[in-house]
């Protein structure tokens, strides 16, 4: 029996960013879930202040190269690969000169949010689909962590999912406190749109908060995972209201096993609904 492939797409992962419960998680459990037995692959944004030298970071030539268009401007897509010795594992850097170029993530040093932080949040997620269909790799099941990741399950569904390596894939959400008060600019749903994509898969992006965009990313994933203790309160509501399968909030000394678990609940759906 071939061993079921699982793509990480992380948010903030340790030692590379600061230490938080996301970033934890995005660093262990890939780890945790390879010693299970699984196949993995690790994505993160190259964010700027991540010091290459220290970190052992090299751009991987044969996937570099691919300009990617947004708001009818094209943005070379740069990849940078990483290894944990410890965990046996790689971590892909998505980088781009215009976007990740920054000493800060999401805001400036007067702490004002980046006007273009719903671009990188684009740039990102058709970073990381287009790069697995460069290493020809089909995943199984893509678990995404925080709001920069929100629009992969959009993509792998409608956009990329005649693909054959993503025609099966489940995708799985988890949603954590990274809140943000400010809203993307009106004109996102634009600059995320392609083809297969309609306006009512966009219908939340009428007013794309926090909330929104997480809502869209609930409504294209197979299951959602609580991944920090408090969450926002409207978004476990309208999990609630989709019926999607949603695993509560894991302590962090079991969660790995409780997540394996809970990605086999949504692969075997899969096959169910496939037979």
């Amino acid at each position: 029996m071939e061993k079921a492939r699982i793509l990480f797409v992380s948010q903030e992962i340790i030692p590379y960013l600061r230490d938080s419960q996301m970033g934890y998680i995005g660093r262990h459990l890939p780890q945790g879930i390879q010693e299970r037995g699984r196949e993995i692959r690790t994505f993160m944004p190259r964010f700027g202040h991540i010091n290459e030298r220290r970190n052992q970071l090299h751009e991987v030539i044969r996937l570099s190269g691919m300009n990617l268009i947004i708001d009818d401007t094209d943005h070379p897509l740069i990849i940078k690969v990483a290894s944990i010795q410890s965990a046996r594992m790689q971590i892909y850097f998505i980088d781009n000169e215009d976007y990740f170029q920054r000493k800060f993530m999401f805001r400036d040093k007067n702490n004002k949010f980046y006007k273009d932080n719903d671009e990188r949040a684009v740039f990102f997620s058709r970073g990381v689909i287009e790069t697995v269909k460069k290493l020809g790799w089909a995943p199984d099941l893509i678990h995404c962590h925080g709001w920069m990741t929100s629009l992969v399950p959009l993509y792998i569904k409608r956009a990329y999912r005649d693909n054959p390596l993503f025609s099966d894939t489940r995708v799985v959400m988890s949603i954590y406190d990274d809140d943000f008060e400010e809203a993307w600019n009106k004109d996102s749903g634009n600059k995320i749109k392609l083809d297969g994509i309609t306006n009512k898969d966009l219908k939340h992006y009428k007013k794309p908060t926090y909330v929104n965009v997480m809502k869209t990313a609930i409504d294209f994933s197979d299951g959602v995972i609580v991944g920090s203790e408090t969450v926002n309160a409207e978004l476990l509501d309208y999990i609630n209201e989709t019926g999607k399968p949603m695993l509560p909030y894991q302590p962090l000394d079991r969660f790995i096993d409780a997540y394996n678990i809970f990605y086999d609940k949504i692969m075997s759906s899969q096959a169910a609904a496939s037979e």
